[in-house]
């Protein structure tokens, strides 16, 4: 007789996808539709002088948002972003402009299907304007009806010689619409909540909260994925339910010229309550 847990995978890997499209706009930013959704799932943003942004990002059925972008409480924040705080000396997550970045394009690499693919390449600044890290970020999205998952391949190829510095905060950032007074919170995979899981090891978090068109909460989950160095890293939880996994918070890290870093994440986007079975079993698949 097979487990409880295989037949939860097995169903899992039978859930039907559904079939996507990314279009280019003329504005030169991605979207990515569903056919009986009037607007886009989600909108890849890849402006030249910018740093590239995920905003809006919608529910699996197309009702609410679930980013926010540039919100008074941090006006860096736009959306799903990743940047690191400290390359040498310099913050690419607390800065957003073309000093800091040139963004060299989105490509289309899988336009349609029930998995679609884009990349976007973005060369990161040092203060006079040089290279100092080439930087790629390789996104899948797929819908099987009630979630969608969304897999980021990250990797960033050093100009020159690179110190990460030690920091809270820095990698993938998920910014979704808090507000005071919300109702909404942050879960782990070691089951801590909040302000407990902040600066803890974790191999997910999983953030919901109501969202405005929508009754009932919506989620994204991270998952870390178990081949990026240092894994589980510590995660920033900040007091507005931003967060992003901090392999900084170990302190120090180097890239030699010439060298690459690579990571891998997994958002998991669906709605209702608190789904520690489906994150986990998406995980396992992983």
């Amino acid at each position: 007789m097979r487990s409880c847990s295989a037949l939860l995978l097995l169903a899992l890997a039978s859930a039907p996808a559904q079939k996507l499209q990314v279009v280019r706009t003329p504005a030169g930013s991605l979207e990515v539709r569903k056919a009986g959704i009037a607007d886009p799932l989600l909108v890849q943003n890849a402006p030249p002088d910018m740093r590239p942004y995920l905003h809006p990002l919608r529910a699996p059925d197309g009702a609410g948002v679930l980013t926010e972008f540039r919100p008074s409480h941090h006006h860096h924040q736009t959306g799903i972003f990743f940047g690191f705080s400290n390359v040498n000396g310099r913050s690419f997550f607390h800065n957003t402009g073309g000093d800091f970045f040139r963004g060299k394009g989105a490509k289309i690499l899988r336009a349609s299907g029930r998995r679609v693919v884009w990349s976007v390449a973005t060369d990161w600044l040092a203060a006079d304007g040089s290279v100092l890290l080439a930087e790629t970020q390789r996104w899948t999205m797929e819908h099987f009806g009630s979630y969608c998952t969304l897999d980021l391949d990250w990797s960033g190829r050093a100009a020159v010689d690179l110190t990460f510095g030690k920091t809270d905060y820095g990698g993938l950032f998920i910014r979704m619409p808090w507000k005071p007074g919300i109702h909404g919170g942050a879960v782990n995979s070691e089951a801590q909540s909040r302000k407990d899981a902040e600066g803890q090891r974790a191999r997910w978090v999983d953030v919901g909260m109501d969202i405005e068109g929508r009754s009932g909460q919506a989620h994204i989950a991270m998952l870390d994925h178990p081949s990026n160095p240092d894994h589980p890293v510590p995660w920033r939880v900040d007091a507005n339910l931003g967060v992003v996994p901090s392999r900084g918070r170990l302190g120090d890290w180097r890239l030699a010229g010439g060298q690459t870093a690579r990571a891998r994440y997994r958002l998991l986007i669906y709605t209702g309550p608190l789904d520690k079975v489906l994150i986990e079993q998406v995980w396992k698949s992983w």
